[in-house]
């Protein structure tokens, strides 16, 4: 049985289509991403085209008044996972494909100055450009790290809590993403993840035909292989649920899991 976590398409085309999406909002040349025009709008909600950023709607007023406008404008995500990360007061938080870096300013003021927040993005110009936010919001606890999502470049049990937004599912190696988030997290640690999710009965073939990979739906796995990837990697209490519907049978989703204590 085929596992979805084949890819068509390289680590390259993902991270040229984000690079541009950078450049678009550094008011360069360029767009597109995860949710930009070119991708379906149901990816991440009804109003990817409105000023207020792709993914605005997903945010609070509150939330969104706490950033730049240039965080927003870059939010390529499907969700918000704040709503589920739960953040509390001197926690380490990482960011999977922190982007503009919206998750993170928004993580480091959960977290406090005695916490910190980590973003991760294997694209200069999104590094750029999430430097500058946080610049500009005044965000002394949190730092960009340039690299991969498979590959976390930070000490082993050192993060609380592992945040992404539409992230995973443009991955080539799904199970090495989830044994690094494993590595990373401190004995107790959870992650609080948005991302698309395919309904059980839908093969590769048929997600593929329902969006594009960059456009963050053909790579999504189905509920039940996300599932076993996460407890493949050891993570225990993994839940899956759906919160909005991206195309036929492919589904925004919040996903939830802990690293065992013991």
């Amino acid at each position: 049985m085929a596992t979805g976590f084949e890819s068509p398409v390289s680590r390259e085309d993902v991270r040229e289509r984000y690079a541009a999406a950078a450049l678009k909002v550094l008011g360069k040349q360029g767009g597109g991403g995860c949710c930009g025009p070119s991708a379906a709008d149901g990816c991440c909600g009804s109003s990817a085209a409105q000023v207020d950023g792709p993914i605005g709607e997903l945010y609070s007023d509150a939330e969104r008044a706490e950033v730049p406008s240039a965080a927003l404008e870059a939010s390529l995500g499907c969700g918000n996972p704040l709503m589920v990360a739960e953040l509390g007061e001197g926690e380490t938080v990482l960011d999977l494909g922190s982007g503009g870096g919206i998750d993170v300013l928004l993580s480091a003021r959960r977290v406090g100055p005695s916490g910190k927040a980590y973003g991760l993005d294997m694209t200069d110009e999104m590094l750029d450009l999430a430097r500058r936010n946080a610049a500009e919001a005044g965000a002394g606890n949190v730092e960009f790290l340039r690299g991969h999502i498979e590959d976390i470049p930070l000490p082993a049990g050192s993060v609380d809590v592992v945040i992404s937004n539409c992230v995973i599912n443009l991955s080539t190696d799904k199970p090495a993403v989830f044994a690094s988030m494993f590595g990373v997290l401190k004995p107790g640690g959870r992650i609080g993840v948005s991302d698309v999710v395919a309904d059980d009965g839908l093969s590769p073939r048929e997600r593929a035909e329902r969006g594009d990979w960059v456009g963050c739906i053909a790579g999504a796995l189905s509920f039940s292989e996300y599932a076993r990837g996460l407890t493949a990697a050891g993570f225990v209490d993994v839940e899956i649920t759906p919160t909005h519907e991206a195309a036929p049978g492919m589904h925004s989703a919040i996903v939830r899991a802990r690293k065992p204590r013991g």
